[in-house]
């Protein structure tokens, strides 16, 4: 590998102020698409594949966005999964009380677990989760 010299670091400097910076967001946030899910609640699904990991068919994911004190009250999850706060904050019932889940937490549910979330912040929360399905 060639070694960096103070003309290549600064041609990369300039370059770096020159070109123009798209910025990346959420590729939910705002996004008309999805189903509701509950009052205030959208389900934006994504893809579906086969997995590598041993007892799971398939993995899923999808983007549940709930707008300011906004909830959703299932029964139960109906599936292992792993869910990561993109946006915004969840007060989560996780079977042994409330957990707050703030942007960038990352956590996981087991199958049969109560799916209660509540929207306690006051901007949009978006949470990704990747569902582990059985075959």
């Amino acid at each position: 590998m060639e070694q960096l010299n103070r003309r290549t670091l600064l041609n990369i400097a300039v370059a770096s102020v020159i070109l123009p910076v798209q910025s990346v967001g959420a590729q939910t946030s705002g996004s008309p698409e999805g189903r509701e899910v509950a009052p205030g609640v959208r389900r934006v699904e994504y893809s579906k594949r086969d997995t590598m990991i041993p007892n799971y068919r398939t993995v899923s994911m999808r983007d549940n966005i709930y707008q300011p004190g906004a909830s959703t009250s299932g029964s139960s999850m109906a599936n292992d999964m792993v869910c990561h706060m993109l946006e915004g904050e969840l007060t989560v019932d996780t079977g042994s009380g409330d957990t707050l889940y703030k942007k960038g937490d990352v956590w996981s549910c087991a199958k049969g677990m109560p799916e209660r979330s509540t929207n306690t912040g006051s901007t949009v929360a978006i949470m990704r989760v990747i569902d582990l399905l059985p075959g």
